[in-house]
């Protein structure tokens, strides 16, 4: 069966993402074959595509993807030919009209879940219900600090920590980034490009600091988010936008407060199957509920894949990005605009 799907041959700028045809076989054990509908962009296809996270070449790319399920193969149970189902973890393979990956890897979509805001939440929702569940369990009243508060992991961990009763302190680029994330729920929004950050989060919490801070920027706040801690806080760094974070000697958490740094991974929160399907249960329940509001700043072609990269990396992109395999490139500010209609049931 001939299918399309970005390929990566070579590692290096997003230019190297090929559009190709590509045959996509029949699912063996265990397996299954989505038909896309929606695929989600993430940082981690970046690092992937240059070379910061390494994978064999020739290689697919994208981890996240919503569809339906078209062929299912020997010893699958539990789903049936035309569920809505979504997933978030390799192998690498997203970016295609139609694949085949191991059915552990996929969940059911509820009714309330559109396909696209699938593509948009299920990798970015469950990396915030693992960072405020599982790395730490946020409690109300806490004041959290958050990087990046206007992109794509950044508002759904606002709407989750409010939610969850905790203040939210975010950085954002611009004073329209900082308007978008406090129309999304952050209490404060510092000007990262104007303000220091450190001395703006002991401002606003009394010379205290903050107990935790989520870093998905990874090297340019590294040092920043350190020195917002307060004493026996928490650095999770969990992303790498700017370059991985620098190394640190454990006398400088001692000198520091006494501190603590973790470098998760969402794969080994979910490594279980009751643990990805506990998470994605709270977290579409939230999305359902109109908790999470997810905020799809863009849409494009399958094809235009190279331009979402870019547009990426150059954070000029709010809320989440979104290929949709489907549709035409001939009129990209009506897909920008969000108004590609989504496929929500069976």
């Amino acid at each position: 069966m001939s299918e399309w799907a970005i390929r990566l041959v070579e590692t290096g700028g997003p230019d190297l993402l090929r559009h190709e045809p590509v045959a996509v076989t029949e699912p063996g054990d265990g397996e299954v074959r989505v038909r896309h509908t929606a695929i989600g962009v993430n940082f981690i296809d970046v690092y992937y595509r240059t070379g910061l996270y390494s994978t064999p070449l020739p290689s697919g790319l994208g981890v996240e993807g919503a569809g339906v399920l078209e062929a299912i193969g020997p010893g699958v149970t539990g789903f049936a030919r035309g569920d809505r189902v979504a997933y978030c973890v390799g192998p690498l393979g997203s970016y295609a009209t139609a694949r085949v990956l191991p059915a552990s890897h996929i969940v059911k979509l509820p009714d309330a879940v559109t396909d696209a805001q699938a593509a948009a939440v299920t990798l970015k929702g469950l990396t915030a219900w693992y960072l405020l569940h599982r790395v730490r369990r946020l409690q109300a009243g806490e004041t959290v600090l958050i990087h990046a508060v206007a992109g794509g992991v950044g508002t759904i961990l606002t709407q989750w920590a409010r939610h969850l009763g905790a203040r939210v302190i975010g950085t954002a680029g611009s004073p329209e980034k900082a308007e978008l994330a406090r129309s999304g729920g952050a209490d404060e929004v510092i000007l990262y490009r104007t303000e220091g950050v450190a001395a703006r989060v002991r401002e606003l919490t009394d010379g205290v600091g903050v107990p935790v801070v989520y870093d998905s920027i990874g090297k340019d706040t590294f040092e920043a988010s350190l020195d917002s801690l307060a004493r026996f806080g928490l650095m999770v760094s969990f992303g790498n936008a700017s370059g991985p974070a620098p190394a640190v000697a454990p006398l400088t958490l001692m000198t520091k407060g006494s501190l603590f740094l973790t470098r998760p991974l969402l794969g080994h929160y979910i490594a279980e199957r009751a643990e990805l399907e506990a998470g994605a249960a709270e977290l579409f329940g939230l999305v359902a509920d109109g908790v999470i509001r997810p905020v799809i700043g863009l849409q494009l072609p399958l094809s235009d894949a190279a331009e979402a990269h870019r547009r990426l990396e150059s954070r000029a992109t709010t809320g989440a990005t979104v290929l949709i395999p489907d549709i035409d490139a001939a009129n990209p500010q009506e897909l920008a605009s969000g108004s590609v209609v989504i496929h929500k049931g069976k």
